[in-house]
């Protein structure tokens, strides 16, 4: 697959990242929100074509970069594409050169709610473990949890998949006070008796992640809380140093959507993972493969708010801009990674181009589909300043 073997390339070579040269900002025209961005399946290239122009001297990235800027902020501005005016971009391509851009009173370090971009971190902190030998893929749920529970075909991997059909919420994933096991094993008890078939459906929904972080916690014999496992994850990986799982509170995290994180430790986290410094070789293939293979889409945002029909990887979206309404997923596996929030932010891989990157924003909850709309004004301008193209 394309995606594992970019990876293995990446695990193969030294990653030396250049200085950052961070000129200003600017970007493409904005389309219609909602429009479909290019074929994130087309060809395996990752430099734009020759005729869509020449190596970008630094005045001519200064200017493509001032460009992306100029037209982010449009966009943020524009009440049609975004209901929020503050934001952050960073974005690294594969030499190492970054753009960084915020407007309203956002930095780099500025704290936002994570919403659903703290799916890829579970699942992340959790293949770790994997990597370790605490835990496998194919392990059941019911081999690491209290005897009550009695379906051994519930696995880890189709928990980060979404695909364990344990899909149902409890009030308790949502209450400060709550006592974490007490509540997973609330989800076991609202979803056991009617769930479908482990693998049939794709259901996009918190729960799964609060059983997959348990069995986590019972992995490690010095953990007592999902709080331990992720600070063992950071003190190993010097990742996230400024970040927390603490909503609704510390002691009972969503682990699908409760961190508080900034956009520079996010965007080390994803550096982490394109440049191939965390997870093995093959944890990483797998974390960004497509997992829904022929489980139906029953509950899926992407395709609610955007029509659009993206499959999923291990806590990330496989994203599909050209497939239009359900089961209609048609570009492969791994062009295009990413994990976008409740409020708005998205990160992303995007293998194709050779660049990742952020776009940090706290927006009213709801409005993920806004960040979406915004990068895509520049993704094109954004794929010719990943390849070092510029206008002839």
């Amino acid at each position: 697959m394309r995606t594992r073997t970019f990876l293995l390339k990446l695990a193969a070579a030294s990653a030396l990242l250049c200085a950052p040269a961070c000129g200003l900002r600017d970007r493409a025209e904005p389309p219609t929100p909602g429009a479909p961005a290019p074929d994130a399946g087309a060809g395996t290239d990752p430099v734009l074509p020759a005729d869509a122009g020449v190596a970008c001297s630094q005045a001519g990235l200064e200017a493509l970069e001032l460009r992306m800027g100029q037209l982010l902020d449009q966009a943020a501005n524009d009440p049609g594409v975004s209901s929020e005016q503050a934001y952050t971009l960073m974005l690294e391509r594969e030499d190492g050169r970054t753009f960084v851009h915020s407007q309203g009173g956002s930095s780099p370090a500025t704290r936002c709610e994570s919403a659903s971009t703290a799916k890829w971190v579970t699942a992340t902190v959790i293949l770790d473990l994997v990597d370790q030998g605490k835990l496998a893929l194919s392990t059941s749920a019911s081999a690491r949890m209290p005897l009550t529970w009695k379906d051994p075909a519930v696995t880890l991997e189709h928990l980060l998949s979404f695909r364990s059909g344990y899909a149902k919420e409890p009030l308790c994933l949502h209450l400060a006070g709550a006592n974490f096991r007490n509540c997973v094993q609330s989800i076991y008890e609202k979803n056991a008796a009617g769930a479908p078939t482990p693998g049939t459906r794709f259901e996009y929904s918190g729960t799964h992640l609060q059983v997959a972080g348990l069995m986590a916690i019972q992995s490690v014999p010095t953990a007592q809380s999902w709080g331990d496992v992720f600070s063992a994850f950071k003190a190993r990986t010097g990742l996230f140093p400024d970040s927390t799982y603490d909503l609704p509170s510390a002691t009972n995290p969503r682990l699908g959507g409760g961190m508080h994180w900034t956009a520079q430790d996010y965007f080390g986290f994803l550096r982490a993972l394109y440049r191939g410094t965390v997870l093995s070789a093959a944890s990483r293939s797998t974390l960004m493969e497509n997992h829904r293979g022929a489980a139906v889409p029953t509950a899926s945002p992407v395709l609610d708010r955007l029509g659009e029909d993206w499959a999923y990887g291990l806590g990330n979206w496989l994203e599909c801009p050209g497939a239009k309404g359900g089961v209609s997923y048609d570009c492969g596996s791994g062009h295009r990674n990413s994990s976008p929030g409740a409020y708005g932010a998205y990160p992303f891989i995007d293998f194709d181009h050779q660049y990742f990157g952020i776009l940090a924003r706290q927006g009213a909850v709801g409005t993920f589909h806004e960040g979406v709309a915004m990068f895509r004004s520049i993704q094109a301008l954004s794929e010719q300043w990943a390849a070092n193209a510029c206008p002839p």
